[in-house]
């Protein structure tokens, strides 16, 4: 699987540098999205630009990633989805699900404020 990997201090980016999110690459991703959660890479924005087709196993490939930074406390982006990606995430209903916004610049802002609301809750219940 292509892609690169940016860590910054709030959030890691990963593009992914493939056509096709299925079968054979689903696997790997699912592998990835547990090492950084073990790592404590809490939130995480995921490029796909670059992917023309999703299949059944790329879509639960995005699912554990959701629920793997969910279940950390952090948040899981999808940007720059192309249109028939987008079309078979809401055939799915999954766009109520998942976090997905236009540009990385609006998922870096959309960290930025899970981050504010999370320390702010912790504040509420005097954590």
């Amino acid at each position: 699987m292509k892609y690169t990997i940016d860590k910054q201090e709030q959030f890691t980016l990963i593009n992914l540098h493939e056509e096709k999110l299925d079968s054979t690459l689903a696997p790997q991703l699912k592998s990835d999205f547990v090492s950084l959660h073990t790592e404590g890479n809490r939130n995480v924005i995921l490029d796909l630009k670059e992917v023309k087709y999703i299949d059944s196993s790329g879509l639960s490939a995005l699912l554990v990633g959701n629920r793997i930074t969910n279940d950390g406390g952090g948040i899981l982006v999808l940007t720059s989805i192309s249109d028939h990606v987008y079309k078979l995430i809401k055939i799915s209903q999954l766009d109520s699900i998942l976090n997905i916004l236009p540009t990385v610049e609006e998922a870096r802002d959309a960290v930025f404020m899970h981050e504010i609301e999370g320390d702010l809750k912790e504040d509420e219940n005097g954590h």
